[in-house]
């Protein structure tokens, strides 16, 4: 490369000439060629560097002598106009033809609004302007940020070769870049909610925007997860699973490699996982905002981290379960064993990286436990529930399928009581009513969520379950004794003076057969094995196809036992009206029972759920209604039915064993040779043709008092004195002997003695013969009247 030649001594200014004299000196002087052009130098750098800032601070000064100028020239310009436009108003108010009136209100009426939408949209077109360049500029430095922490990725960071030191810098270094990518897109979230909740039909820029996030998130994620994962491996997770020697229920304790981790890998693995919870913690804000927008909500308890620590677990997990397709009992003995070995450090180590992370409303040991039971739910799904569904639907195998499949259900209620009793649930009571319906905290850890998105498995579920029901209550009905009723007070009579108790609450008090116990214990099973299902409208479905229909099973057999027998007014035993009330006492019982449990809040719940969606019944909704309406309903009418029965058969019986007595009407007084005494106090005697009316009346209510239950027989006893009261009433007995003193007297004695048959049971027996005793009141008022006549008749005749 040439030197530039120097220019000609001709050539030069004066103005140069003068500046080289005054800088340089003679051509002989040896510091000439050294000195001087670094003196030189220093020197124009110094001037050049001053005229610049003069510059600088001239340019400073004319910006604010402007923008004052400016300004003032806006607010002198503003003041005229709007004075001009004050007095061209006045002009206009008070032209003296009106045409200026007219003309303001044209202005006022029409080009004001205008001018108004447009000043309004010139606005908003402004405001979208600014928030797309703002965003623009969010965007991009979150671009910048993920390609920044791409650029960190020269191999794997936690390779065993590499120094303490190394793994340290490097790993603050990519954490530094991903938490400033994690603190951008938090920045563009909250721009994005903003706009969400000032300007909804912004919705192209939102979609926009967020589909650039979503392709760095498309990229972000993955290499976040891969580095974890590389992280984990380097701590020795997951530890070897030790299951050459398991037996049932037995496996040896794992060791847990994040309780012994130290030093810089446990501080690099915490930053690493805090990291993680930003990313799903911004995840989580952009789906509760895209869900509000659309008027959804999901809730979940998956943490990413957590989920990085079971999914290689999970892998050596499945390989042992496909060796133990036939002894499922192992599948769930390790599962648990797992998940309680690694629970204590999980939630000792994680649960306050969580808390730093500021996770709200997260729980390492709900996020652990929910994962490990995810896990092995979709290798139930897989290759269990799904393979026995098929057999299920083969008519040759259905049959060998069905004890399968309920000790695989055993397993799974087993299973999801002991993962309940690892994690805490109280955050379940502060979930919302649509939440609760679809499982809310429950369903991450509760195996049968399975049936919740497969309703055709619970279908057949419920069969199965429905079958076995059956079968167990026909083994129970083949022994004689489920019929029997051993009651305490059925060895005599009780006493007049004992209390009646009418607070019933055991099968003992309601003297049902063991058969309705037994009945009711099998569906309250059923009703016990649903519980797990975290779903509400599944929960009730499987109980009213298969407890519903059970009960209503036993309601028929009842049915066909009542059939069998035989009861009539020539025919009435104790053997058969003893069976018709135990039938009564069974249902009786069984109805208390089913309002015990319609009372609970869960069968409020699925009753209200029910409701909701409008799944039961065509007819009348009933708001008010419990959850075993239609039960109960039918059991008071079975109840009232055969109790009918009875009482008929009663006052049938009792009508001809009296119709005599009714009959013959005869004067009394002159026939006393068949008169029985059995009143204290009275010189008269109960008709001999109504004592044994009265006889069979007390042995059949006695003998039905030792076996109804007292609630029934309360209802059994009334019902037969309202039939006698109407019975005697309506035979014009009354009638017959109103004129007759002697038959009145006899008439009383025979009610009083009939009084005495309901005597036992209340004070007052009298108080239930309303017509009789009114009859009997009126007969006294007549004879009386009688007696007054007769005593004046007798003394007018002693006066004439």
């Amino acid at each position: 490369m040439e030197t530039p030649a120097l220019p000609k001594y001709s050539e030069l200014s004066s103005e140069q000439l003068r500046f080289l004299d005054d800088h340089f000196g003679a051509p002989e002087d040896p510091l000439l060629l050294h000195k001087a052009p670094h003196d030189l130098l220093a020197v124009v750098r110094k001037q050049c560097s001053d005229l610049d800032s003069d510059l600088l601070r001239l340019q400073g000064r004319l910006a604010k002598c402007s923008v004052s100028w400016i300004s003032r020239s806006f607010a002198a310009k503003s003041a005229a106009h709007s004075l001009a436009l004050s007095l061209q108003n006045l002009n206009l108010i008070t032209s003296p033809n009106g045409i200026g009136l007219k003309r303001f209100h044209g202005v006022l009426g029409r080009e004001l609004p205008q001018l108004a939408r447009e000043v309004v949209r010139i606005d908003e077109i402004r405001s979208y302007l600014e928030t797309t360049l703002q965003l623009e500029a969010l965007v991009g430095d979150l671009e910048d940020a993920v390609f920044c922490f791409m650029k960190c990725q020269t191999g794997n960071m936690f390779s065993a070769k590499l120094s303490n030191s190394s793994i340290s810098s490097d790993s603050r270094t990519k954490n530094e870049k991903l938490l400033q990518a994690i603190k951008a897109m938090n920045s563009i979230e909250d721009m994005l909610v903003d706009l969400v909740g000032r300007q909804t039909h912004w919705h192209r820029l939102l979609k926009s925007v967020d589909a650039r996030v979503d392709k760095t998130l498309a990229i972000l994620r993955p290499q976040v997860s891969a580095d974890h994962r590389a992280l984990l491996v380097s701590l020795g997770w997951p530890p070897k699973l030790s299951t050459p020697k398991i037996e049932v229920g037995r496996i040896t304790d794992l060791p847990n490699p994040l309780v012994i981790m130290q030093g810089e890998k446990g501080k690099c693995y915490s930053d690493s996982f805090i990291a993680l919870c930003a990313l799903q913690h911004f995840q989580t804000r952009r789906e509760v905002r895209q869900l509000n927008f659309l008027g959804q909500r999901k809730y979940k308890i998956q943490l990413w981290a957590i989920d990085e620590l079971v999914s290689p677990i999970a892998s050596r997990m499945e390989y042992h379960f496909s060796k133990w397709v036939d002894q499922p009992e192992f599948i769930f003995a390790l599962t648990y064993k797992i998940t309680r070995n690694f629970i204590a450090g999980i939630d000792d180590v994680l649960q306050p990286l969580i808390d730093r992370a500021r996770l709200v409303s997260c729980s390492a040991t709900e996020a652990w436990v929910s994962a490990m039971v995810q896990t092995l739910s979709r290798f139930l799904e897989t290759r269990m529930f799904s393979a026995l569904t098929e057999k299920y639907k083969e008519t040759q195998m259905k049959y060998e399928v069905i004890p399968s499949w309920l000790h695989l259900i055993d397993l799974t209620i087993s299973l999801d009581k002991q993962m309940r009793s690892l994690v805490s649930l109280e955050t379940n009571h502060f979930l919302t009513e649509s939440e609760r319906a679809e499982g809310g905290l429950s369903r991450g850890i509760s195996l049968l969520s399975i049936f919740c998105d497969r309703p055709e498995w619970l279908k057949i579920w419920a069969k199965i379950e429905l079958k076995n029901a059956c079968k167990k209550l026909k083994t129970d009905l083949q022994d004689e004794r489920c019929w029997r009723v051993n009651d305490k007070h059925q060895a005599g009579l009780q006493s007049e003076s004992e209390s009646e108790h009418y607070l019933l609450s055991t099968r003992e008090d309601h003297k049902a057969p063991p058969v309705a116990e037994s009945a009711l214990k099998i569906a309250w099973e059923i009703i016990e094995r649903c519980q797990s299902l975290p779903c509400v409208l599944p929960r009730m479905k499987f109980i009213r196809s298969t407890a519903a229909k059970f009960l209503w099973y036993f309601f028929k057999v009842l049915l066909l036992w009542h059939k069998g027998i035989e009861i009539s007014a020539d025919n009435f035993d104790d053997d058969a009206s003893s069976r018709v009330c135990i039938l009564i006492n069974a249902a009786r019982y069984t109805e208390f029972r089913l309002r015990q449990w319609s009372d609970d809040v869960d069968f409020l719940e699925m009753k209200v759920a029910e409701n909701d969606c409008g799944n039961h019944g065509k007819g009348e909704r009933n708001d008010n209604s419990c959850f075993f309406e239609e039960e109960i309903k039918s059991l008071s009418e079975l109840e009232t039915n055969w109790l009918m029965d009875i009482i008929a058969v009663i006052l049938l019986q009792f009508e001809t064993l009296s119709w005599e007595y009714v009959k013959q009407a005869k004067h009394l007084e002159e026939e006393k040779d068949g008169c029985v005494e059995v009143l204290l106090g009275s010189n008269l005697a109960v008709t001999a043709d109504f004592v044994e009316a009265l006889d069979t009346l007390r042995s059949n209510v006695h003998a039905l008092k030792q076996i109804l239950n007292p609630k029934d027989f309360l209802d059994l006893w009334r019902s037969v004195a309202e039939g006698l009261d109407h019975f005697i009433f309506s035979s014009n007995i009354l009638t017959e002997m109103q004129f007759y003193d002697t038959r009145i007297n006899q008439f009383e004695t025979d009610m009083h003695a009939l009084f005495l048959v309901f005597k036992p049971f209340c004070v007052r027996p009298e108080a239930f013969f309303p017509k009789i005793r009114e009859g009997l009141k009126l007969l006294k008022v007549n004879k009386l009247k009688r007696l007054k006549e007769g005593a004046a008749t007798f003394l007018r005749e002693k006066i004439k």
